[in-house]
């Protein structure tokens, strides 16, 4: 059984998403696609068909989570910038992928220049957060985002940082 200290954290940081949310929005702050990286089935089981990228709706980049206007969550996945593929160059594998990315994200219809997030995974805020392994967890009453090794950091400071920095981005950007 959870604690209701960790139950009131989870519901303070769907708030806590919620208000963010509409702070961003209110300031017209830059946000990006979402997407779903789908490889079609053949045509008549044989004919092979160009995979695309299916538009999923906007978020903003906080980091290790992308924030979505109702105050949903996603963790993050692959970021891909949208510009001409080019052809196959047979460089190295990964150049190749990123290559293949972007010949889909054209494919999907994603206007040039613009930022496509894929391979993502929706965060539930919900009690599955508390003791979670994900970007996202409740521990001890508080809600924490987890970026890369360096120690957590409480939801509201992180997202009051970077929502600043979105919001009032840095000359030059």
């Amino acid at each position: 059984m959870a604690a209701p200290d960790d139950i009131a954290a989870v519901e303070r940081a769907l708030e806590t998403l919620r208000a963010t949310a509409e702070v961003l929005a209110a300031a017209g702050a830059r946000d990006e696609a979402l997407a779903r990286y789908e490889e079609p089935k053949p045509v008549l089981g044989m004919i092979p068909r160009r995979p695309t990228m299916r538009p999923i709706g906007r978020a903003w980049r906080m980091g290790a989570v992308l924030l979505a206007r109702d105050g949903s969550v996603w963790a993050t996945g692959v970021s891909t910038r949208v510009a001409e593929p080019g052809r196959p160059q047979h460089h190295t594998a990964s150049v190749e992928i990123r290559r293949a990315y972007r010949a889909a994200a054209i494919q999907g219809g994603f206007p040039v220049g613009e930022t496509v997030n894929h391979g993502i995974e929706p965060i539930a805020i919900d009690e599955r957060l508390i003791g979670g392994h994900g970007p996202l967890f409740v521990r001890d009453g508080e809600a924490w985002v987890r970026w890369g090794t360096d120690a957590p950091v409480s939801l509201a400071r992180y997202l009051d940082d970077l929502a600043d920095l979105l919001v009032h981005p840095p000359a030059g950007t």
